[in-house]
């Protein structure tokens, strides 16, 4: 495949958007998946280059509930180990389906993705107070991580806010520490599906690399600013930009005929 500046000008602004948009009230992939099929690259393509440069921008967020405390980690290592089993199996299963069905199923799915979200997730996100025993816990851990998991490998938008409202409404955790566990098991998810694709030969380096850079430098901005600003406006954002992404993908179809 032939790459061009024009790709890297239009990649790089929205996967460093999509890591600031995520950092503040998740969800980036919905702007990030589509950002790598809207410069043209295959859908087995876009997912693989998308989990690096998503798994390079999750460290830094991940170290940092870490450092800071608000994680459960006799909860989050226990899902991360099925994330990993989830989505390596859910990564594989991409790579069955033909890569055009493949973006098909993608363009159809990110949009449901993110009404959803960014309609309802406050009205989801209510805390309930639960109490699991140790044996449950670890059980709810391991199931949330490889079914969210095998979705991450298999498309992926969503994946982090689907694994706080599980943490919340199964295990009972604070939104904050819900985060902290969701971080954890989705840098996993990212890990497992990511070896797939390397393997498979499915990661395009010379875009992957540069929209990791843009993916870290956006995931720290976004920290900052939600630690100003919190999260308004963003979902506005959010609409605007799958509005032009998915007007551009309506006219390549029309065009296609």
């Amino acid at each position: 495949m032939t790459l061009t500046p024009s790709m890297y000008v239009v990649l790089c602004p929205l996967i460093f958007l999509s890591a600031f948009i995520d950092a503040i009230a998740g969800g980036g992939g919905v702007i990030s998946i589509p950002a790598y099929l809207f410069i043209g690259l295959p859908a087995h393509f876009a997912a693989g280059s998308n989990k690096f440069s998503a798994f390079m921008g999750s460290i830094t967020a991940t170290a940092k509930y870490i450092r800071t405390g608000n994680i459960k980690l006799s909860a989050a290592i226990w899902s991360a180990l099925g994330a990993i089993g989830g989505s390596m199996l859910g990564a594989r299963a991409a790579l069955l389906i033909p890569a055009g069905t493949l973006k098909t199923v993608m363009l159809v799915a990110i949009p449901v993705v993110a009404v959803v979200l960014f309609t309802q997730k406050d009205r989801m996100m209510i805390v309930r107070e639960v109490k699991r025993s140790p044996g449950a816990t670890i059980a709810i851990s391991v199931l949330i991580g490889l079914v969210i998991g095998a979705y991450d490998g298999l498309l992926g938008p969503g994946t982090g806010t689907f694994m706080i409202l599980c943490f919340s409404a199964l295990l009972g955790y604070d939104l904050l520490t819900a985060s902290g566990c969701a971080k954890l098991s989705n840098m996993a998810s990212n890990v497992g599906s990511l070896l797939v694709y390397i393997l498979n030969g499915k990661v395009l380096y010379a875009l992957a690399v540069p929209a990791a850079l843009c993916s870290i430098l956006g995931g720290y901005c976004g920290a900052r600013y939600a630690i100003k600003h919190g999260s308004k406006n963003v979902r506005v954002f959010i609409f605007v930009v799958l509005g032009l992404l998915f007007l551009k993908f309506g006219y390549d179809l029309i065009a296609a005929r």
